[in-house]
């Protein structure tokens, strides 16, 4: 189950079909078969500032944030059938620059970020070690494969991970 919220700021360019598709693929990507429950929250950067600097001490924009839930004990654990992931945050002004940047259009990026904070909620860190960043990458580049919204080999060279 995925459940997202949209800033009102940004409310009508978010394409939230593609965000629930995107977090259902990574989940049967990465083979979790399990009812899952994941939280989305869409926003502008001034909210991903904030958030970026209660919760890491970065005064900064930040393109997606996840919160893993890193307790099974919840009151509410025995009335639903659905685990608790986590949530994340996207900024879609961040979305909407770096597909500019990179050359892509807004929906692979979108994709991209929902993709690669599914990833961190399934516990996987590209800043852990090298290995880890070119596992992570080479499952974040076939899911957007599945999703039909591969790289192009121009912008292949100038992709960087943001914080």
């Amino acid at each position: 189950m995925v459940g997202v919220h949209v800033a009102p700021s940004v409310d009508s360019a978010v394409d939230l079909p593609l965000i629930q598709r995107t977090v259902a693929l990574v989940l049967k990507y990465e083979c979790v078969g399990e009812p899952i429950e994941v939280g989305v929250f869409v926003a502008d950067d001034t909210a991903l500032q904030q958030y970026n600097r209660l919760y890491r001490g970065i005064d900064a924009p930040t393109d997606v944030l996840s919160f893993v839930n890193d307790t099974d004990e919840t009151p509410f654990q025995s009335l639903s059938r659905y685990r608790y992931l986590g949530d994340l945050a996207l900024s879609y002004e961040r979305v909407q620059a770096q597909a500019t940047q990179y050359g892509h259009a807004v929906e692979r990026e979108l994709a991209y970020l929902v993709t690669h904070g599914m990833l961190h909620l399934l516990g996987y860190d590209h800043e852990r070690d090298e290995a880890e960043a070119n596992l992570m990458r080479s499952h974040e580049e076939a899911i957007m494969h599945l999703l039909g919204l591969s790289r192009l080999a121009s912008d292949s060279d100038s992709f960087a991970l943001s914080p």
